[in-house]
């Protein structure tokens, strides 16, 4: 199953599919309205959602333009996010392989619909991409098992970790340079963890203006999302509706010869496997109205 929000004279939440989208509220009366609830009571709401998805006549489904899809979960928990997890980026980005898994955190205000205008800030010069899968964690929990990792994901997604290259690299802290508003657009809905099965060996690819830059498969991970979800749930506990951002291949700006990062107009499209594709114009911040 497919949950998405979109922006239907303010968000809503649905179920797509390749025949359009169906409210929550009309398949299930009473039930929440934003994803958030619907992935913390999941357990309670799936097998009546599944089965009246299952009972919709064609008729039922909706269209819908793509414009009107919003971040999945425009208020997501934590956002997380691994560095240097793909060794062909580790090689392109000259840091030395990390023994540890290093993580930062982006802020929630720099959450971002999956086809909506992404900001290059007035602050930051060097303004790059990263195609990255999503976990959306499903299941609270803390100390969790690599084994026991997989029942904790709610589904996945496609993201793009937008980083300020020039704020990124000021200090050992990475915080800053990747958190400017907008800088974390993702969706274009979440795919449940039933449908998708083993999230490893997918295409992970990204294209600025219709050129390729980043192409690889999920399976090159130097720490699996098992490992990281393990790794993460020894310092805090993890809750339904945080994001992983799981790391990026090789083909970044910074990694480029010389350096290459994005400009006004550029249409940056990143994809996975069986997840669908975002796709972002990047456009320069406007002035702040006061």
């Amino acid at each position: 199953m497919k949950l998405a929000t979109l922006n239907i004279g303010g968000p809503v939440a649905a179920v797509v599919s390749e025949r359009g989208y169906l409210p929550v509220a009309d398949l299930l009366p009473g039930a929440p309205g934003d994803v958030a609830t619907l992935i913390d009571g999941w357990d309670g709401f799936a097998p009546r959602l599944r089965d009246a998805v299952g009972a919709a006549a064609d008729g039922d489904w909706r269209s819908y333009a793509r414009e009107a899809l919003l971040a999945p979960l425009p208020k997501p928990g934590k956002i997380l996010a691994i560095g240097l997890n793909y060794v062909d980026h580790i090689n392109e980005t000259d840091f030395a392989a990390p023994v540890h898994q290093v993580w930062f955190s982006k802020q929630v205000n720099s959450v971002h619909g999956p086809y909506a205008d992404v900001q290059l800030p007035r602050a930051a010069a060097e303004t790059d991409y990263e195609v990255e899968l999503v976990a959306v964690i499903g299941k609270r929990g803390r100390h969790i098992g690599e084994g026991d990792a997989p029942a904790h994901v709610f589904g996945y997604c496609v993201g793009n970790d937008v980083s300020a290259r020039d704020w990124q690299m000021r200090t050992p802290q990475w915080v800053l340079g990747k958190s400017f508003d907008t800088h974390a657009p993702f969706g274009p809905w979440i795919t449940t963890a039933d449908e998708l099965g083993d999230p490893h060996g997918l295409g992970i690819r990204c294209t600025v203006n219709g050129e390729r830059r980043q192409a690889a498969d999920t399976g090159r991970m130097c720490f699996s999302i098992w490992q990281q979800i393990a790794y993460l749930s020894q310092v805090m506990t993890l809750e339904p509706g945080d994001l992983i951002f799981t790391g990026t291949p090789a083909g970044v700006g910074l990694g480029m010869s010389p350096p290459t990062y994005l400009r006004p107009g550029d249409v940056v499209r990143c994809e996975v496997d069986r997840l669908g594709f975002i796709e972002n114009r990047f456009v320069p911040e406007q002035a702040p109205n006061h």
